[in-house]
């Protein structure tokens, strides 16, 4: 009797804990294997930092209840396809309550329409290409700026350079982020009335420059805008020392802001410039890790490697969710997306406010590796220290 008694109780506790312990499961498919790895390692452990963090600060208060956040991720391998079928999986199986997203354009593309298919929001910080917001699509949010804007601070900054540069060449990869940034530093070079000498789309992924660099070297541009991925970028540089290109400047729309590529250049790194829509500053507040200065610092301290720009949207799209989720007073997946739209609140990220279109807005500083370490050269605000400019040949360096 006394043992029955016993069960009964511990019976009674074990489930009053687990009735109490509610849960708000996020789910996502990420690149952690494959060519995409290197890149998709900040989306998960920028979520898993983040989930962390809320759930140390006490959770998530919805209608009275406190619930813990969980994350489910898989591996999509970078394979597109794959990450289609994996979200299908995350709502229809593992019935996760709402969605994060993948790294890169082309994956948040196909992966936005499992959300708008489900009616289940997705907040992403890994795909700015315009097409991802210009279908009409209610359930897809994103934290980076848009695409076609990527180089307006870099072109807005070249108008101040001197001696001023006269023509641009503009190399880009086929995928849909690249190409949305082709499409809009077309208009942003006509529109600053300089001369556009190259207009060249490349196949993602490429490790042959010589061709594309030969053609440059021909209409001898002042400066060269590269939008690829990490890769091509580190391929492109090393192809255009072998090559001996020596433009005045070249910019990259990825790559720069990583410790990553100073590693794998060394000094050829230097004088490269590149663009990020975040800088570890402690002007940036947040509720979850007080501000971006502390919030890289334990960052660094728990994964071993520095933070950059991917891993901040990642965490923002984690607070925007529990931002989002106590604001509705409610888990009903329509009512959350609602109160998405509508959120605005100070990140260690920037503001995050989402506009008619599911997109945040963030002005893109311009940035230089400059003696081997990155440097912010110019914002909205105007030059914030005179770029080393024009790049020295490889042959002086």
């Amino acid at each position: 009797m006394k043992r029955a008694l016993l069960c009964m109780v511990v019976l009674l506790v074990t489930s009053g804990a687990a009735f109490s312990q509610e849960i708000i499961t996020l789910g996502a498919s990420v690149q952690e294997t494959g060519a995409l790895a290197n890149t998709g390692r900040y989306y998960r452990d920028g979520y898993n930092f983040a989930v962390e963090k809320i759930n140390e600060g006490g959770g998530i208060r919805v209608a009275g209840k406190t619930y813990k956040l969980a994350l489910k991720i898989l591996d999509n391998q970078s394979d597109s396809n794959l990450s289609v079928r994996q979200y299908v999986q995350l709502l229809t199986q593992d019935k996760v309550n709402f969605l994060l997203g993948p790294f890169a354009s082309d994956f948040a593309l196909a992966d936005s329409s499992v959300a708008e298919k489900y009616q289940v929001p997705m907040i992403q910080g890994g795909g700015a290409s315009d097409q991802i917001f210009n279908r009409g699509y209610k359930f897809i949010f994103g934290t980076l700026p848009v695409a076609s804007k990527y180089f307006e601070s870099t072109i807005a900054m070249i108008g101040k350079l001197k001696p001023a540069p006269k023509s641009i060449a503009l190399l880009y990869a086929d995928d849909a982020f690249d190409v949305s940034v082709a499409n809009g530093t077309r208009e942003l070079i006509q529109k600053a009335g300089l001369k556009l000498t190259e207009d060249q789309r490349y196949s993602s992924n490429t490790s042959d420059f010589s061709t594309l660099i030969s053609q440059v070297k021909s209409s001898n541009p002042d400066v060269i805008l590269v939008s690829g991925h990490e890769t091509e970028a580190l391929n492109f540089v090393r192809q255009a020392k072998s090559l001996d290109l020596n433009p005045k400047m070249y910019a990259f729309t990825v790559g720069v802001p990583t410790a990553d590529f100073r590693k794998a250049l060394g000094k050829d790194s230097n004088y490269a410039f590149g663009m990020t829509p975040w800088v570890v500053s402690p002007a940036n507040k947040d509720q979850y890790f007080g501000n971006a200065a502390d919030f890289a610092r334990a960052y660094t301290a728990r994964f071993g490697y520095d933070p950059d720009y991917h891993t901040a949207s990642a965490v923002a799209d984690v607070e925007a969710f529990a931002k989002a989720i106590e604001a509705a007073g409610t888990l009903d997946p329509v009512k959350v997306r609602d109160a998405i739209s509508q959120v605005s609140f100070p990140s260690l990220y920037g503001t995050i406010a989402f506009n008619a279109t599911g997109q945040i807005s963030l002005p893109q500083t311009v940035i230089q590796v400059q003696n081997d370490q990155v440097k912010a050269v110019y914002s909205q605000s105007g030059m914030l220290s005179y770029p080393q400019y024009p790049m020295p040949p490889w042959s002086k360096r």
